[in-house]
């Protein structure tokens, strides 16, 4: 990894930039944050500056020198590759894998359903309003949720976090979406491992540091 400090392209409430944040924390690696308002001016994420560096015009986007890496699951693992110390994956090839499919069903099956594009979509091209938005974010939060609890529940491996006794890259995403569960003012008594596993998460100072109102840009 270069000398230069690396720099964190995001938004505060971004639960993708959120769970970036978490797994810097858990590696121990200091970040300047460098905010890209989502909703200021049509959204900063679509101007030139931003689109230079992410064609997709999404968050969140690191720069480690001149290497500048998006997708914020390749980012992670670009972490894990060139900062092994601590891990955030379990050292045999099978553990390694249910976590990133815990992750991966966070990352890709969940949020992506809720994102502000999407729900700005339903809204601008769709007509739907508040309250059908809100229903469909909970409904896909719900449908996710119910399978993790399914994955994590009664399994040998989950210990006091999603794998083990150790926090890692799953935890780093189930957190962020627990946020938006209860932005969207689900109750969290329906997924009881779910739950027990995110209070966990917050009683360690990688995942409070990473809370979005901490957060520079925070308002």
């Amino acid at each position: 990894m270069a000398a230069e400090l690396l720099a964190l392209y995001g938004y505060w409430r971004s639960s993708a930039v959120y769970r970036v944040r978490i797994a810097l924390n858990l590696k121990g690696l200091h970040y300047e944050t460098r905010p890209v308002h989502l909703l200021r001016d049509g959204g900063e994420q679509h101007g030139e500056a931003y689109r230079a560096l992410n064609p997709q015009q999404l968050i969140p986007c690191l720069r480690d020198g001149e290497r500048v890496i998006t997708q914020s699951m390749a980012i992670m693992e670009y972490l894990e590759e060139t900062v092994p110390e601590p891990p955030l994956l379990p050292a045999d090839a099978r553990s390694r894998a249910r976590v990133r499919a815990l992750a991966l069903a966070v990352a890709c099956d969940i949020h992506p359903l809720g994102n502000l594009r999407v729900l700005q979509y339903l809204e601008g091209r769709l007509g739907a309003g508040e309250a059908q938005k809100l229903a469909w974010s909970r409904h896909w939060i719900e449908t996710g949720f119910d399978a993790l609890e399914a994955m994590l529940e009664g399994n040998s491996a989950t210990g006091r976090y999603c794998h083990g006794d150790t926090p890692g890259l799953a935890d780093a995403c189930l957190v962020p979406q627990v946020y938006n569960a209860l932005r969207w003012q689900l109750p969290m008594d329906r997924w009881p491992t779910i739950a027990r596993i995110h209070a966990a998460c917050n009683e360690l100072e990688a995942f409070q540091e990473a809370m979005p109102e901490r957060q520079p840009d925070a308002p």
